[in-house]
C-alpha cells in the first residue's frame, strides 16, 4: 500500500458514529504504528482533509471536504439527480429506494426516498456503508464489475452482518453469472434481517459499473405482484438515471421487458 493510499485508508475510518478519532485510536483501527498514522495525519491536514480539535489529540475531516463536494455537485448535481428519479420509483413501488455510489473498495448511499403508502417501511441512513456480499446493491456491483475487483473483494475474510448473511466467497460467485444474465441481484435478510431488496446497476459513460439502485421492502410484504413491480420499475428507473448522469448500459445487458 504506497503512502497516498494509506493515507486515503485514514479517512474511511471516520463516519456518523465516529466523526472524531484520537491519535491513539486511530493507529489501532488502520493498524498503521503511531509515528506513521501522525505523519499521514499531518500531511492530510495541511491540505485540509482533517483538523485537530483545539486542547486535543483527535482529529475530524476538515473544510476540503466541502469545497470539493461543492464542486462536484456543481459540476454534476447527482444527489439532486438520483433524489429526483428515487421518489419517481418510490412511488410506483410503494418502497423503501436508495442510490449508492462505489467509492475505492466501499458502497457509500448518496440519496433516498421513503414512501408513505405503508407505515412500515425500510430505514436509510447516508453514512452507512453497504457490504458489497451482503446486499443486493453490492451483489449488482460485483457482478458487473471486472473480475479483479471481484477477486480483491472477495478474498479477504467476509463479515457476517446477520445470521442469513452468505459469507463463502464460492457461494456468492457462483450468484454473479445469474445476476449478470437477468441484470439485478436480491438479497433477503443479507445485511438487515427481515429486508428484502432487489438492484440494479448503476453505468459511466465508460458502461463501468459505478454503483446500484435499490429497492427495499420487509419481506413480510414482498409477494409474486410486488417483486414484479419492482423489477419493472427498477429496471426503468435505474436505466433513466444512468441515461441523466452520462452513462450507458453495456451492450446485451437486460432491458427488464423479459426475464
Amino acid at each position: 500500500m504506497g503512502t497516498t493510499s494509506k493515507a486515503l485508508s485514514l479517512l474511511e475510518l471516520f463516519s456518523r458514529s465516529t466523526p472524531k478519532i484520537g491519535l491513539s485510536d486511530m493507529a489501532r483501527r488502520s493498524g498503521f504504528n503511531k509515528a506513521t498514522t501522525h505523519r499521514l495525519l499531518t500531511e492530510l491536514a495541511e491540505f485540509g482533509f482533517v483538523e485537530q480539535l483545539d486542547n486535543s489529540r483527535e482529529y475530524r475531516l476538515g473544510p476540503a471536504f466541502l469545497r470539493l463536494a461543492a464542486l462536484r455537485e456543481a459540476a454534476v448535481p447527482l444527489r439532486e439527480l438520483a433524489s429526483a428519479v428515487l421518489h419517481d420509483l418510490s412511488n410506483a413501488t410503494g418502497e423503501t429506494t436508495h442510490m449508492s455510489q462505489l467509492q475505492g473498495r466501499i458502497l457509500i448511499p448518496l440519496a433516498y426516498a421513503y414512501s408513505d403508502a405503508h407505515g412500515t417501511q425500510v430505514r436509510m441512513e447516508d453514512a452507512t456503508a453497504l457490504m458489497l456480499h451482503a446486499t443486493s446493491s453490492g451483489l449488482a456491483v460485483l457482478a458487473f464489475s471486472p473480475p479483479e475487483f471481484v477477486d480483491q473483494q472477495l478474498q479477504a475474510p467476509l463479515k457476517a452482518r446477520t445470521p442469513q448473511t452468505v459469507t463463502d466467497p464460492a457461494q456468492i460467485r457462483a450468484l454473479l453469472p445469474e445476476i449478470r444474465q437477468r441484470g439485478y441481484a436480491v438479497s433477503v435478510g443479507g445485511f438487515e434481517l427481515d429486508v428484502y431488496s432487489h438492484a440494479v446497476p448503476l453505468f459511466n459513460a465508460n458502461s463501468h459499473c459505478t454503483g446500484a439502485v435499490a429497492v427495499a421492502a420487509p419481506t413480510t410484504r414482498m409477494d409474486a405482484p410486488l417483486k414484479t413491480t419492482i423489477q419493472h420499475a427498477l429496471f426503468q428507473h435505474t436505466n433513466r438515471l444512468t441515461r441523466l448522469l452520462g452513462g450507458f448500459t453495456p451492450p446485451g445487458f437486460p432491458t427488464g421487458e423479459t426475464r
